[in-house]
């Protein structure tokens, strides 16, 4: 599906494709890098037998294959694909006598840690680095491709660490001893379920009445979605459908302290089990960086993206047991917490709420990770990964469609990447219908809404088409090629994001409890709506958790079973609303009370346009194959 070309390097040297991020331009460069500064990174050998390990993930995967569902061991799969001792060895002492600090080496022998200083880097791998300016931070990249000894071996595929593209992953993230994240509190009026207050029957913070939109009154923005709506909307509230017997891993960066004490408060008010020790546990990959040094980071950024994680897989499934994998930074290591879960086989579903905003990086960080993918899918874990929260990355701009990309890693071909929808649920839970989720915005600005709707362009699921992965066996058929050639740089069809969907739309979002941080200075447990793929994806690994339970054997990795039920009863397929759908949402302009004033806008629903991906009929790039539809769903996914 995907090939590494081969580097020039000088004479005696090997080199490394890949290893030079595609920001790192002579235009982009501030200055040379500080060679005294500290440097942690992971030297990553390949499999053994490559193409092996990858038609192995393929058999035990496919419907109809003579192995499906064969699984191997993470021992068994060690033996036969991982890196030799001897490698592995080889590498080790050509880094030692290079002057460099070893850690840890994880029991596949994926890679060999060090630590040391740019300036032994540039030694040992034979390239200057310097200084560039990207999306407003200064990151640290190798000027020209990095290369090793030839007599090293001829199994390393690249280097992470040493340039620092993993700075530029989403959400931002937190120091670990961060204080609570600064307090969002839902300001009314908001509805319990949809239309249950709307601007002809409920009146704005000011005693005015909101004007009409499309030509009647629009709907409150939902306060947030509570987990009997969820269950119940997406059909798997029946008595024991709750995930009892299996695991799913949150991949994350940082771990919030009041996680255990805000799932449980979350949990008292829900009617959901409180978390305990055999239920829940939290997890540092070994070997990892978490020098100062080693950190860059923004804090207050990831505790509610944990808790968002964990209250959602909770909510959905919480008879399901959750290890929690929190890399000690956002900077460089949540490939290795991804290997660390794969490898010790922590979880058969992994989820994943992070990610590049293009798929257009070096080499040498997609093959390792998509290696690890690999590994998952033949011992039978299935990993998913939120889409993005940004659309195809051109900000509702036509003008900008040659630069329109799906997210990294979401769109490798061997993750379930999840798209948002925006959900209605009725009154007694009812599945009322879904659109994808790509939101106009106006505001209520002299008694009218400004722009008129649908307004500018805010954010949406992410989707589009690869320019870097062929289309895999279980998109042919069900992808349009209109979608699969949307880029327009290849002939042949291209991997298309996301695969499915579940509710992403913050407007319709989901309702989470956390330690927050107020003004005032008091830190304490609130309640607010929260929304993004983010949501999509722990929803979507909770509802795989049912699917698993009722199947009673893990599915591991899903696409081709998931695309094999495509236009059939299991989902439901988000199509374009009939008429523009719009909610109208109040909120506190200081994000916690009134005393500050408040803003009313107004978001239109399933607005895609200026984007290069839309919602159709059938297979889409906003919401994939659909989301799921109850008891057809669970049934189709028995079989």
């Amino acid at each position: 599906m995907w090939t590494q070309s081969a580097s020039a390097a000088p004479s005696g040297r090997h080199g490394l494709a890949g290893s030079v991020p595609p920001w790192a331009t002579a235009a982009a460069k501030v200055g040379e890098a500080s060679g005294s500064d500290n440097v942690g990174f992971r030297v990553y050998l390949g499999w053994r037998d490559a193409g092996g390990a990858e038609a192995l993930a393929t058999a035990v995967s496919t419907p109809g294959s003579a192995s499906y569902g064969k699984y191997v061991t993470a021992a068994k799969f060690r033996s036969q694909f991982a890196p030799s001792a001897s490698d592995v060895s080889a590498v080790q002492q050509w880094l030692r006598k290079a002057g460099f600090d070893i850690g840890v080496t994880p029991g596949n022998n994926r890679y060999v840690q060090a630590e040391g200083t740019v300036a032994q880097a540039a030694a040992a791998f034979g390239a200057k680095f310097g200084v560039y300016q990207v999306a407003g931070q200064t990151l640290r990249a190798p000027e020209s491709e990095l290369s090793v000894p030839s007599t090293l071996p001829s199994s390393i595929t690249a280097v992470i660490g040493l340039d620092e593209s993993s700075a530029l992953t989403k959400p931002d993230a937190q120091s670990p001893d961060a204080t609570p994240s600064p307090a969002f509190v839902n300001a009314p009026p908001c509805s319990a379920y949809w239309n249950e207050k709307n601007t002809a029957t409920t009146l704005t913070p000011d005693g005015t009445k909101a004007p009409d939109a499309y030509g009647h009154p629009s709907p409150w923005a939902v306060c947030g979605h509570t987990p009997a709506q969820l269950r119940s909307a997406y059909g798997v509230a029946g008595a024991g459908n709750d995930g009892t017997g299996q695991t799913v891993a949150i991949i994350d960066a940082y771990a919030s302290p009041t996680i255990v004490a805000d799932v449980n408060e979350y949990s008292s008010r829900h009617g959901l089990p409180k978390l305990t020790g055999s239920t829940f546990s939290q997890v540092t990959p070994p070997g990892v960086f978490n020098r100062p040094q080693n950190r860059r980071q923004d804090p207050q950024g990831w505790y509610g993206e944990e808790t968002l994680d964990v209250e959602a897989v909770h909510g959905v499934a919480p008879g399901a047991k959750i290890v929690y994998v929190g890399a000690p930074n956002n900077y460089q290591d949540l490939d290795a917490a991804m290997n660390h879960v794969v490898d010790q086989h922590l979880a058969s579903i992994v989820t994943n709420s992070y990610g590049f905003s293009t798929e257009l990086l070096p080499t040498g960080y997609v093959k390792p990770l998509n290696d690890t993918l690999i590994e998952a899918a033949a011992t039978g874990i299935g990993v998913y990964f939120s889409s993005g929260d940004d659309g195809d990355h051109t900000g509702g701009n036509p003008a900008n469609a040659s630069h329109a990309t799906p997210d990294w890693p979401a769109v490798s071909p061997w993750v379930t990447a999840v798209g948002g929808t925006a959900l209605a649920v009725g009154a007694a839970g009812n599945y009322l219908f879904e659109t994808g989720w790509e939101t106009g915005r106006s505001d209520l600005s002299g008694g009218v809404w400004s722009p008129t709707p649908p307004g500018n362009y805010t954010g949406g699921s992410g989707g589009g088409t690869s320019r870097l992965f062929t289309q895999p066996a279980y998109q042919k058929g069900v992808v349009p090629n209109v979608i699969a050639t949307a880029n327009g740089t290849r002939p042949q069809p291209m991997r298309a994001v996301p695969d499915v969907a579940a509710i992403g739309d913050p407007n319709t979002g989901y309702l989470i409890g956390q330690t927050q941080a107020f003004p005032d200075g008091t830190s304490r447990y609130s309640e607010y709506r929260i929304g993004g793929t983010s949501l999509s994806s722990p929803v979507y690994a909770g509802l795989m958790a049912i699917a698993q339970q009722k199947a009673g054997h893990d599915i591991g990795f899903a696409n081709p079973l998931l695309y094999s039920k495509a236009g059939s009863s299991a989902y439901h397929d988000i199509v374009p609303p009939a008429a523009p759908i719009a909610v109208a949402r109040n909120n506190y302009t200081n994000s916690v009370d009134a005393s500050g004033g408040t803003f009313v806008s107004l978001r239109t629903l399933g607005f895609d346009s200026g984007l290069t991906i839309h919602v159709r009929p059938g297979y889409d790039d906003v919401t994939g194959v659909g989301s799921p539809n109850g008891a057809a769903w669970l049934n189709a996914l028995s079989q």
